[in-house]
């Protein structure tokens, strides 16, 4: 915020009422002639007297209507032959010799349907408001400008700041960046989905949309506004007449259809206008279509971003609505492997993964991470509802996954295992495989499983023994990175008189 801010008006201070309301007969639109010259030789001389002779365009805004109501919209919103690009080089960040910062002034004071803010950081800043009231920020006192200002006819006047200061919706929200994370995560998306749409934002109000497949990403990425909005959203209706029944009853959206040579249209239609932009569709033989509600609590799109600068450093301040996928990404970031964390399990599926709510996002445990020990099912060790402190094994910021790690959070048994090589113990035999039988050598329900090859046994493994017989094993190989424990058998084979039945 800069220290020294003044409303320039035409306005006297003595016609204004006991509540700072204007009651004068001064009208509140421009007269396109000596009093706008009269604005524009003041903000020049603010802008001389700080040294500043050039103005970075921020959070640029264009409106099929004027932006305050007073006046008509113009073409081209006020900026024609401003820019080399055209329309494209308005955007957050571009910056403008004094003179082109002057005519987006006088642009705005005719309220001709582009707005934004100028500004020299830490030097300047000028806003322009409702009714012609100007808002000029300077880092040093400028009394020579201020009183150039009052021989021009209007009123400085001295305020703590500019009621359009820029504030952030949320300051405490972290915009997502379109980082190579970001992009990660939309080819990822666009490889499972085929095709989606991304929405490009440069300025308020103006809109591009782009189909992205496996092939194109590289060359729409090349293309985008710098500090572009962007937001991802799903592809678009092949069924064009289904796309069409979706409109709303009432409200605004934004329609957009593919016409069968790829071009893409959009336009932003309420309910009166509905039919005819129906006919419209229909009569350009679209082949896909979609509407996007313009209220922020009915959008879905899957995630949103702000293009960084070339640099890689975030510096446009406007913030996209957050998406659950936003949200995730917002946690994500504030996770690192073999972080200790708490949540309650979820669910546990058929095929032995368990869901636990961490903060909010879903993260998961594969079965052997639930334990050290042999387990057969995860109910095993936990079960629905139960509060569980895990470690982080990964962060995966495309795939937006967590697994996590509950063994972790125990003693590692399988040193002390090892360390029983060459002991001789009896327990049950608990699985017969083709390769041989598998014996618990602990005496716990959960307890260590070696085996016993079957070339220790003498014979095929079900001839021999069948599950819960006894059998007196040695400890022969402890292998803790494999997990595998290797027996032999040092029981003698019983003889036929004293084996099994058989029948």
């Amino acid at each position: 915020m800069l220290p020294y801010v003044h409303r320039v008006t035409k306005y006297d201070p003595a016609d204004r009422d006991q509540h700072g309301h204007y009651i004068g007969a001064e009208p509140s639109t421009s007269d396109h002639g000596p009093v706008e010259a009269a604005y524009l030789q003041a903000v020049a001389a603010f802008a001389e007297e700080s040294g500043v002779d050039r103005l970075a365009v921020r959070e640029p805004q264009i409106s099929g209507f004027a932006p305050f109501g007073l006046e008509p919209p113009v073409d081209g919103y006020g900026l024609a032959g401003l820019f080399p690009a055209g329309l494209a080089g308005f955007h957050d960040g571009a910056l403008v010799p004094v003179d082109v910062g002057l005519e987006l002034v006088r642009a705005m004071l005719r309220d001709n349907g582009a707005w934004c803010r100028l500004e020299a950081d830490g030097a300047f800043a000028v806003h322009v408001g409702w009714d012609q009231y100007l808002y000029v920020g300077t880092g040093l006192p400028c009394a020579t400008a201020v009183a150039r200002t009052r021989a021009l006819g209007l009123f400085p006047e001295r305020l703590d700041a500019s009621p359009y200061e820029f504030a952030p919706d949320d300051p405490a929200r972290r915009q997502r960046p379109a980082d190579a994370d970001f992009w990660a995560r939309l080819g990822w998306t666009v490889g499972a989905h085929r095709a989606t749409f991304l929405e490009e934002t440069s300025a308020a109000n103006a809109t591009r949309w782009h189909r992205l497949t496996r092939d194109n990403i590289d060359t729409v990425r090349s293309r985008l506004a710098p500090r572009a909005r962007l937001a991802v959203w799903p592809d678009l209706l092949t069924d064009v007449a289904a796309a069409v029944a979706s409109l709303p009853d009432e409200g605004l959206v934004e329609i957009i259809w593919e016409d069968t040579d790829g071009r893409i249209t959009s336009t932003v239609a309420d309910e009166t206008q509905f039919e005819a932009v129906t006919s419209r569709i229909t009569g350009a033989g679209a082949c896909a279509a979609g509407v996007v509600s313009l209220y922020a609590d009915e959008q879905q799109p899957l995630f949103t971003a702000v293009l960084p600068d070339s640099d890689g450093v975030l510096r446009a301040r406007w913030q996209t609505e957050p998406t659950p996928g936003d949200r995730d990404w917002a946690f994500l970031k504030t996770l690192r492997r073999g972080q200790v964390v708490t949540g309650t399990v979820t669910s546990i599926a058929d095929f032995g993964v368990t869901f636990v709510d961490i903060g909010g996002f879903t993260a998961m445990i594969n079965i052997p991470q639930l334990s050290w020990r042999p387990i057969d099912h995860p109910s095993d060790v936990v079960g629905v509802g139960d509060r569980i402190t895990a470690e982080v094994l990964d962060v995966d910021m495309v795939r937006e996954r967590v697994p996590l790690s509950l063994r972790a959070m125990r003693e590692d048994p399988w040193p002390q295992v090892a360390q029983r090589v060459g002991h001789v113990v009896t327990g049950p035999v608990t699985k017969i495989v083709p390769i041989g039988v598998f014996v618990r050598i602990e005496d716990r329900d959960d307890g260590f499983e070696g085996l016993v090859p079957t070339g220790e046994l003498d014979a095929s493994p079900g001839d021999v023994l069948e599950v819960g017989d006894a059998v007196t094993v040695k400890i022969v190989d402890v292998d803790p990175a494999r997990r595998r424990i290797i027996l032999s058998r040092v029981q003698a084979r019983p003889s036929a008189a004293e084996g099994r039945p058989h029948t």
